[in-house]
């Protein structure tokens, strides 16, 4: 069976086949029609393929697959899965890309099969969950945003709504727009994590504002959930400077004896997560319990 497996996110969109190996990835900025930019990605792709399964930025409507991400503001309750399903004539799953991140790393990401967090930090900063070997849906489908504990009360505004929200912290345009405020130069992220390599004070600084804030809300969800393995993916976590304040952050809030084997580590499969979790959701029921 071939599936096309789609990673939607609010700066790129990539895509690959998957016919039991992920083919060659192809990605596109996810730019101010987003429909237009995902359909020229995904038509040269289609032709052959048997099924789509999808991973997209929450929340959303599930498992009808009606979007309204955060940080693609031109998709609110667009109907994804309806619109790719007519498109091209196959069935078409959709969950958040954070548990599509979650899933494959679980499946392909050689931590044994335990049971894990994964957390996407990166345009937006999401997760997923898959625990006691089945993926986490929650009421609505949207189980595990992890993006939305609160790490500072009086911290600043999410886009959201609420206050101090880990997204609000910790979202690559928030580093970015925290150092600017600061004194740097950086004009997005690439640039910024540049400034850190050098040694420059204010991208260092940022990173590990953003690094203490994903430790204190990885910590949070280890107790409550009794979780000993947390994958984190997304531009931010190939951020050297990041990683120091995010385990020290966690250090200090994981006093519990129950914690003290709890992990938490790069992912493993890189920026590929996402498409291969969306590939399994796609290849059969055992991951999906929508319908």
């Amino acid at each position: 069976m071939t599936v096309l497996a789609v990673d939607i996110g609010g700066t790129k969109l990539a895509a690959a086949t998957w016919d039991g190996a992920l083919g060659e990835v192809v990605r596109t900025p996810t730019g101010e029609d987003p429909w237009a930019a995902l359909t020229g990605l995904l038509d040269p792709l289609a032709e052959e393929v048997q099924a789509v399964g999808i991973g997209c930025g929450g929340p959303m409507q599930w498992p009808s697959g009606r979007v309204s991400p955060l940080n693609i503001p031109a998709w609110q309750d667009f109907p994804l899965r309806e619109r790719i399903a007519e498109r091209y004539g196959v069935p078409v799953r959709v969950h958040n890309d954070a548990v599509c991140m979650a899933l494959g790393e679980h499946l392909a990401g050689g931590w044994g099969g335990q049971d894990l967090l994964g957390v996407v930090a990166s345009t937006g900063v999401g997760g997923g969950l898959v625990l006691g070997g089945r993926v986490v849906d929650g009421a609505s489908g949207n189980a595990g945003h992890v993006g939305h504990v609160c790490v500072d009360p009086d911290g600043p505004v999410c886009t959201c709504g609420a206050r101090g929200c880990l997204e609000a912290v910790a979202r690559g345009p928030a580093v970015v727009a925290w150092a600017r405020e600061h004194g740097s130069s950086a004009v997005d992220g690439v640039a910024l994590a540049r400034e850190a390599a050098c040694g420059g004070e204010v991208a260092v600084a940022a990173f590990a504002r953003a690094g203490r804030a994903l430790g204190i809300a990885i910590a949070s969800v280890a107790a409550l959930l009794d979780l000993h393995l947390v994958v984190i993916g997304g531009g931010l976590s190939q951020v050297p400077e990041l990683w120091s304040s995010l385990r020290t952050a966690l250090s200090r809030q994981s006093r519990l004896a129950f914690l003290d084997d709890l992990r938490v580590e790069p992912a493993a499969l890189g920026q590929t997560a996402g498409l291969v979790g969306a590939a399994a959701l796609a290849t059969g029921d055992r991951w999906w319990s929508g319908w």
